[in-house]
């Protein structure tokens, strides 16, 4: 008997220390912004250099500049209101057939339809089930917004396609450039180059949303990656016996392109062609939000950081973020310093 209640109280003792948490420790730190020479200052011309002083020692530090992309006001933002504009250019060759392409939106498109092959695990396209959400989407025309090539032998810029009235809406749009060609005449090749959907903020901030990027690229905003959204080239084969088709090639930045070529001489167009490159859903108040730096681990000893950033003229708030982490909690500290910029 005295064995086991020696046993049930060893138990005891065990599980009380297990409930034990761990408390984060409280954050010591401060930091004051000086020059090159040690002078403490909160006003640098543009082509000084800064240097953070740091004392006390946190277990990490995250520095926001306070320069547009390292703002830590906007560290959680990913939305804001700004004015959606679309932009690309247009090259028409081959035929003379009219209106054989659109500019087209969506609001409810349901998008691409994937299915299952049990087997094998490997997921595809409904291809049918897809045709169908297209066929059933409620599209608008919005080609008149654009400046559209003549047939001329250099691409013709779009101009900005403001989409400021679908982006008030607070719905996702697809974006879709819709090929149509009769038969009985040659018919009309189209490339689309240039296209990217870039988000303009009131404070001249520009965030491109979309490109030629595909799903598994990065579309970077100020040092900050998300993914690119790719696009979807569908035919109808009732539609298209021809199987005209748009081909899409990726590319980042301005690159990659949509071609389509529907029947290059009389005897090739025997029938008519419906062809559709569809890009979405896209958040026309998407941002990417503003990211810090790391400046120190809890392995490392910092006493200093100097400033890469190249600041123009202005006033800016650089923030530092400094924690305490265990498993059971984190202790934090904000400090920030408001820091001037003139020119020399």
């Amino acid at each position: 008997m005295r064995l086991l209640n020696t046993i049930i109280l060893a138990g005891t003792l065990m599980l009380a220390a297990c409930d034990k948490s761990i408390d984060e420790k409280p954050v010591s730190f401060d930091v004051v912004s000086t020059r090159t020479n040690g002078q403490a200052s909160s006003s640098f011309k543009t082509t000084d250099t800064i240097v953070y002083q740091l004392s006390g020692l946190p277990d990490v530090i995250t520095f926001y500049s306070g320069a547009i992309g390292q703002r830590y006001e906007f560290k959680d933002r990913i939305t804001a209101n700004g004015t959606p504009q679309l932009q690309f250019s247009s090259l028409r060759a081959n035929g003379s057939q009219s209106n054989s392409i659109q500019l087209m939106i969506s609001t409810d498109f349901k998008g691409v339809v994937a299915k299952s092959q049990t087997i094998t695990g490997v997921i595809t396209r409904d291809t049918a089930a897809t045709n169908a959400n297209i066929a059933a989407a409620s599209w608008t025309d919005i080609s008149s917004r654009a400046t559209w090539s003549t047939g001329a032998t250099t691409a013709t810029p779009s101009g900005v396609v403001d989409l400021s009235d679908y982006a008030s809406q607070g719905k996702p749009v697809f974006i879709a450039f819709k090929y149509k060609a009769v038969a009985g005449s040659i018919q009309n090749k189209w490339t689309i180059t240039g296209l990217s959907v870039n988000n303009v903020l009131e404070d001249k901030t520009v965030y491109t949303q979309a490109n030629f990027a595909a799903s598994n690229q990065s579309i970077t905003n100020y040092g900050v990656n998300t993914p690119g959204l790719g696009w979807l080239s569908s035919i109808d084969e009732n539609l298209n016996a021809n199987k005209y088709a748009w081909v899409y090639t990726t590319g980042v930045g301005t690159a990659g392109s949509l071609v389509i070529t529907g029947a290059a001489t009389v005897a090739a167009a025997t029938a008519p062609a419906e062809a559709w490159a569809i890009m979405g859903p896209l958040d026309l108040r998407k941002v990417t939000p503003d990211a810090g730096v790391g400046i120190k681990e809890i392995s490392a000893q910092v006493k200093s950081y100097t400033a890469t950033v190249s600041y123009p003229a202005g006033n800016y708030t650089a923030t530092f973020v400094a924690a305490n982490n265990t498993v059971d909690g984190r202790s934090v500290a904000v400090k920030q310093l408001p820091i001037t910029i003139v020119n020399p």
